[in-house]
């Protein structure tokens, strides 16, 4: 595969495996409890617009950021990494009292504008794991050729994988209805296991960076 689609499809997995809709699809029928299937996709649509705006201005902006910390992009491949992986690991062996998302509590809201940012958006699918996959995956632009060409792949896989879970949330009921409890934990353990090797991959690339960049000042 040529870099720009191995970035892709890095991209694509990585973010669908964190976002992971499934898990999310409880939530937010409780969250819409009582609405009508219009309703749902209206909060679905605009959830995954902002978290897609969100994706965007760190993938363009977060280097930025990262110049005004003083912060190098190997400890942040590192770091992600890490978060990835601690995440992947409660997505396989979740704590007894439930999954990593936390309880978003009972109740209808009054209005899907309420919800569709916080906590729908944020931090349910735009969370730690999601942002740091984001700058993970923009540090690794220079070293797949094309500078735009590599980040117009990272860009149509943030919008596959919000289209994917948009799907995921309009149709929750459906879904939810066929896979059942049993099946969203099975789902849930399957791709708790990847985002850890995912993680342990950023990992590896960051400190191979940080060697690189690092190891010979050091020696002096």
């Amino acid at each position: 595969m040529t870099p720009e689609l191995t970035l892709f499809v890095g991209t694509f997995t990585t973010l669908l495996a964190i976002i992971n809709p499934l898990e999310a699809l409880p939530i937010f029928l409780g969250l819409l409890a009582g609405q009508d299937d219009q309703a749902h996709r209206q909060v679905a649509r605009r959830s995954c617009f902002y978290v897609v705006l969100l994706a965007l201005f760190f993938l363009l902006f977060g280097r930025l950021v990262l110049q005004i910390f003083g912060v190098p992009l190997s400890m942040v491949r590192i770091v992600g990494g890490i978060i990835l992986v601690r995440i992947g690991f409660n997505l396989f062996l979740p704590p007894p009292t439930g999954g990593v998302i936390p309880n978003a509590g009972s109740g209808s809201p009054q209005q899907g504008d309420n919800i569709a940012f916080v906590p729908l958006a944020m931090p349910i699918m735009f969370g730690p794991g999601t942002l740091a996959t984001i700058l993970g995956m923009s540090s690794m632009v220079k070293q797949s050729g094309s500078v735009i060409t590599s980040l117009a792949a990272i860009i149509l896989a943030i919008v596959a994988t919000m289209f994917v879970t948009y799907l995921a949330l309009a149709y929750a009921k459906k879904i939810l209805g066929r896979i059942g409890p049993l099946g969203i934990d099975a789902a849930t353990r399957i791709v708790g296991f990847f985002v850890s090797a995912m993680g342990m991959g950023l990992i590896f690339h960051g400190v191979i960076e940080a060697v690189e960049n690092y190891g010979a000042f050091l020696g002096q």
